[in-house]
């Protein structure tokens, strides 16, 4: 069990804060079950929600009770006995891949942390269902588990007792754990309180001899001792006392209800801590504090974490919990209400409190209820515009003739780079948000960041792209790829890079499916140039030069009939490379047949649909089109020269990005290419082995193979003796 606590926690100090969460867990659900049946809360000292904090220094026990729910002895088997059930090399695997810390039943795992400072702990619950039942366990993943007749009745709810190590001892000082709760646990919706001791005045009865302690010394002129004799001696005294009685820790004021005004920055910054569980040392990059009203009155209160969950885009479409509390008129109802904010905001933190939505109803119709698509309207609203904030005061998204004004702001420094941060952690939301979300898909495109060819390795926004295009420019024009490296290496882009176009690189996987929901943007279009249709500037069309390349182009058409190629043209888009591959408008790139090709489930038949015919593009000015140009009037029917206009087709498929059908006769056709250069004749054939090496290896496993049936043999023989000697 050691091994596994420590694996998982590096700070002892976590231990209070998870109980306190657990704990806090458990009061939300009495209180939520108390909304449709109040008998379920009892009366009495049961009606009060709130966690309590004891100490025993003499026994070295620390106590934290709750009148939460409670646990039947059904639930502390099946909560509490995980490691032991589920088996420790599993669970530690389990937990080190990822998984989720925060709830495993009513405890989450951090209820394990107990075992940082305890060497032995009780857990005694009393739930409405089942009788007082107590689990213990030592720090060696053993557990029992027993009907409670000997310690006092809870009432209902849960208490933990930690026999702490000799080591943990600093846990047993009031300071300590109140330092824990404030840095920790401030922010928990239900009163903490610590049986804590405080010192006091009182009056307590004069001795005589503490009368004549107080006779004056010899030192004490005679005048003053007269004066003091004369002065009537007190017949009671004031004493320090120490005494005991339950200290409140958390008396604050629920943030999402206090004018924002009011809030600090270290507020905010705590109560996400306390809200998320995310106890780093990074604050929130942003945050919206809010109120709406008119038809539907809520408070909200939205958080952009620092940084994305490892496992944000798995289970993307089936993952139904949101990171959004519900509260109905501050009691806590829900944080799976998937209602509240579309799927690609998921990443978001916070709270709503409404008091519009009913009380006493069940989740499933609080989930139908009229008021949730107004409350999500508003909230998606307040949620863009706080991510675009980030961007508006980041000193790196300002244009050049708004950097110096940005520059005069005290906190430049803090603010420097956050976008780029945010863009780094969830700029995949952002694009998920542009295909899902037709009505904000404009202003989810503000937000949308990339590089390109003049972004000098820094982040851009198509509002900057927008400022930096060439006049007459009607076009926003991108490339999608692998990655910037390969694509800044693409033929596609030597003629817009030679005229000073700037080209955006997209080098995710989903930005292919971006590209298909973002038509425009600002009046402009989106021209991806590795298709057709691609314009640069005015352009000339040179008939003569056409006309001189019909005859090669009809030609290369032909000898290509057996490839999937719809034509071969005259190409606008290359200036050093002598020919490109390019597709139809509206059928797939390379690159998205690349990741088509890699999908376990894809469709063949709709991948041969949308893959669409290829055009061939030719560089007229390229010497090799020129002189291929020259022969093809000469000889047409020359085979070599058809193996060539193959072979640079092939070429340019690879180049163009796209995956070659056959490599093995690609390869083939350039060792042809290979022979021809160093003019050996294509008939020329691979010199044939020689067999003597096999005819000894031959010989060798003959002759291994008799000198073992012979060792076999001596063996038989030997054994066979030995048996006529023990008869």
């Amino acid at each position: 069990m050691d091994i596994i606590i420590n694996s998982l926690y590096s700070n002892k100090d976590i231990f209070l804060r998870e109980l306190i969460s657990n704990a806090s867990d458990a009061l939300d659900k009495i209180r939520f079950l108390s909304l449709t049946d109040k008998e379920v809360l009892g009366e009495g000292d049961n009606t009060k929600l709130e966690i309590q904090i004891k100490l025993d220094k003499e026994k070295k026990i620390l106590s934290i009770r709750d009148r939460g729910i409670g646990m039947t002895k059904e639930d502390l088997i099946k909560n509490l006995g995980t490691i032991a059930k589920s088996g420790t090399s599993a669970f530690v695997e389990k937990m080190q891949t990822g998984g989720d810390l925060n709830l495993i039943g009513q405890f989450g795992v951090g209820f394990y942390s107990v075992y940082l400072v305890a060497d032995y702990v009780e857990v005694l619950s009393k739930h409405n269902d089942d009788k007082q039942h107590v689990w213990e366990s030592k720090a060696d993943g053993s557990f029992a588990v027993s009907e409670d007749t000997w310690n006092e009745p809870l009432g209902r709810g849960t208490e933990i007792r930690l026999h702490l190590r000799e080591e943990a001892g600093e846990y047993l000082e009031e300071d300590k754990l109140k330092e824990l709760v404030k840095k920790y646990s401030e922010f928990i919706n239900f009163p903490i309180h610590m049986w804590a001791s405080k010192e006091v005045d009182v009056e307590v009865p004069a001795d005589e001899d503490d009368s004549s302690e107080e006779e004056t010394s010899e030192s004490t002129s005679e005048e003053e001792a007269e004066e003091e004799d004369s002065e009537k001696k007190p017949k009671t005294k004031t004493i320090k006392e120490k005494t005991y009685d339950w200290e409140l820790l958390n008396d604050v004021k629920a943030v999402w209800l206090r004018n924002p005004k009011e809030v600090t920055d270290e507020e905010y910054t705590k109560f996400y801590h306390s809200l998320a569980k995310d106890f780093g040392d990074e604050k929130p990059l942003s945050w919206s504090h809010f109120t709406a009203e008119g038809d539907v009155e809520f408070k909200a209160l939205l958080f952009v974490p620092p940084k994305a969950p490892h496992d944000l885009y798995e289970s993307y479409y089936n993952a139904n919990k949101s990171n959004l509390k519900l509260y109905v008129r501050r009691v806590f109802i829900s944080d799976e209400f998937d209602e509240l904010l579309p799927k690609y905001l998921n990443f978001l933190r916070g709270l709503v409190d409404s008091d519009t939505l009913p009380l006493n109803v069940s989740r499933e119709m609080l989930q139908q209820h009229s008021s949730l698509k107004t409350i999500k309207k508003k909230l998606i609203r307040k949620a863009l515009d706080m991510i675009r904030r980030i961007a508006d005061e980041d000193p790196d998204e300002a244009n050049d003739k708004d950097k110096s004004d940005v520059e005069k702001s005290s906190d430049n420094d803090e603010k420097k780079g956050q976008y780029a941060k945010f863009w780094n952690e969830f700029g995949k939301s952002i694009k998920l948000g542009i295909i899902e979300d037709a009505s904000n898909r404009n202003r989810l495109a503000k937000l949308l960041r990339f590089e390109s060819t003049k972004s000098d390795g820094k982040l851009a926004s198509l509002d900057q792209y927008i400022s930096r295009m060439k006049p007459g420019q009607k076009d926003i024009f991108y490339i999608t790829g692998t990655s910037k490296e390969q694509l800044e290496k693409s033929p596609f882009l030597e003629r817009l890079t030679k005229k000073n176009y700037e080209v955006i690189f997209f080098t995710d996987p989903v930005d292919e499916y971006l590209m298909q929901y973002l038509m425009d943007y600002e009046d402009k279009k989106f021209q991806n140039v590795s298709k057709e249709g691609v314009k640069i500037g005015k352009e000339t069309k040179d008939k003569d030069i056409k006309d001189s390349f019909k005859e090669l182009t009809k030609w290369w058409k032909d000898t290509l009939a057996s490839e999937n190629v719809d034509s071969v043209k005259i190409s606008n888009r290359l200036d050093q490379s002598p020919c490109v591959v390019v597709t139809s408008k509206y059928g797939w790139s390379a690159n998205m047949e690349r990741i088509m090709q890699s999908q376990t489930l894809s469709d063949a038949k709709q991948q041969a649909y949308m893959r669409g015919k290829r055009v061939l593009e030719i560089n007229p000015r390229h010497p090799i089109i020129k002189e291929l140009r020259d022969r093809v009037v000469k000889e047409s029917e020359d085979e070599s020269l058809k193996q060539t206009a193959r072979l640079m087709y092939q070429t340019a498929l690879m180049e163009s990005g796209f995956i070659l059908n056959d490599p093995k006769q690609f390869a083939s056709s350039i060792y042809d290419s290979v022979k021809s250069s160093l003019d050996i004749s294509s008939d020329a054939a691979v010199e044939e082995e020689d067999d003597v090496e096999e005819a000894e290896v031959e010989k060798e496993a003959k002759e291994e193979e008799a000198t073992t049936s012979s060792k076999g043999g001596d063996e038989a023989e030997e054994s066979e003796t030995s048996v006529r000697d023990e008869l």
